[in-house]
């Protein structure tokens, strides 16, 4: 897993502990798994074709 052994992982896991204190890392876990989840699902959906403007949007648009 990204070259870190299980003594590093659990070490970086104890400074995070003490840097951002009990309450604050359940909520930080979350975000960054929802963070994580949102960009997988970005990357496996097709790209959507722009879609076209009104006509009196293209109109706005052409201003001269």
């Amino acid at each position: 897993m990204f070259g870190i052994g299980m003594q590093e992982l659990v070490i970086v896991l104890v400074i995070a502990l003490i840097v951002f204190g009990p309450g604050k890392l359940p909520d930080m876990g979350s975000s960054i798994g929802k963070a994580i989840k949102d960009f997988k699902k970005s990357m496996a959906e097709p790209e959507e074709k722009p879609k076209e403007l009104p006509e009196d949007k293209k109109l706005e648009g052409k201003k001269e």
